[in-house]
């Protein structure tokens, strides 16, 4: 435990963990995000990320839920999905 009562993390590895992913809704975006996921857990399924457009369907978000294994692998996925140019959020 760390000070104040709080461990490292609240999350017990390994698990199925959710990251939303928002963008611009541009031809590749789905793929380019799939990509850096696969990176990061080379056992994701494209074909589990949900897609969804926004009310005017300039924006698209998906989620993609990945097998996390560690804070580190995690942090580094956000890292390289937040620094992407096509990416916009990462939730």
């Amino acid at each position: 435990m760390k000070a104040g009562g709080l461990s490292d993390s609240l999350i017990e590895y390994p698990c199925d963990f959710p990251i939303k992913v928002m963008g611009l809704s541009r031809q590749g975006f789905a793929q380019a995000v799939a990509e850096v996921v696969v990176r990061h857990d080379p056992e994701f399924s494209t074909a589990s990320m949900q897609m969804r457009s926004s009310s005017g369907a300039r924006y698209v978000s998906l989620t993609c839920t990945v097998r996390a294994t560690s804070r580190e692998q995690l942090d580094a996925l956000y890292q390289e999905l937040c620094d992407h140019p096509m990416v916009v959020m990462v939730l």
